[in-house]
């Protein structure tokens, strides 16, 4: 029965995603407020994948309201629409997932920033489109691990992704993200978490295999901000830590 399951949300998952960026595509021909627009669609696409899905979002505190920039640790793609539905942002990601089947057309076409996290002389350009999508009054969202994890833990933070922050000494937000599988069933570890190197299209149909599973994320109640780099990174992984509950 999840093997059907599975063939059917994905399925209905491609056909969403083509009919949503078709429909971003046809009408922002002739919408004037674009970046609204643009919000709209990314909001229609997570919406489509939670309910294609079944996932249910559980939202602990206030999310920020743009602009702001906010970090979070990172467990997989499924942090984007999830994220996304709790927050209105855009995404700062690595810039393999440009090249991911479907999503990363979707992703693409949103006005996210992406990052070659393997080239340390990207990071200055990329904190440049930070600032000026601040400016356009978008949200940005930031995974400073520079990895997904399995959920055990929260990795050190890359200070290097938070210079343009602590030089323009901005307020960083953050929140911690974690998931919740049905009893009985594989753990957020083995069909939700994105951490080893099961290809993307696999990971997506495990994930569709799923009965439901819930999201759920928690807000910090105070921006933080420091104007030393470093010490900024530390502050924001250790109120992150204090919210994540480990996934065993």
């Amino acid at each position: 029965m999840k093997y059907v399951r599975a063939s059917l949300r994905f399925g209905a998952f491609v056909a969403a995603t083509f009919a949503v960026y078709w429909c971003w595509w046809i009408v922002s021909w002739f919408v004037p407020n674009k970046q609204l627009w643009r919000q709209v669609i990314f909001h229609w696409w997570s919406r489509s994948f939670a309910i294609i899905g079944r996932m249910e979002l559980e939202v602990i505190g206030r999310p920020p309201k743009p602009p702001f920039f906010l970090v979070s640790n990172h467990l997989g793609y499924v942090d984007i629409p999830a994220l996304r539905l709790a927050a209105n942002g855009i995404f700062v990601a690595k810039s393999e997932v440009k090249d991911w089947f479907l999503a990363g057309a979707m992703i693409r076409n949103m006005g996210n920033v992406f990052i070659d996290r393997k080239n340390r002389r990207d990071i200055p350009r990329a904190g440049a489109m930070v600032i000026r999508k601040l400016n356009e009054q978008e949200g940005v969202i930031l995974f400073p691990e520079g990895t997904s994890t399995k959920g055990e833990s929260v990795l050190p933070f890359n200070s290097s992704f938070l210079e343009f922050a602590s030089s323009t000494d901005l307020p960083v937000s953050y929140a911690a993200i974690r998931y919740v599988t049905p009893d009985g069933g594989p753990t957020p570890s083995e069909r939700i978490c994105w951490w080893d190197d099961t290809g993307f299209l696999k990971h997506l149909w495990l994930l569709f295999s799923l009965p439901s599973f819930k999201a759920v994320i928690t807000f910090g109640e105070e921006p933080v901000t420091d104007t030393d780099r470093k010490q900024l990174a530390a502050r924001l992984q250790q109120k992150v830590e204090e919210a994540f509950i480990p996934m065993l």
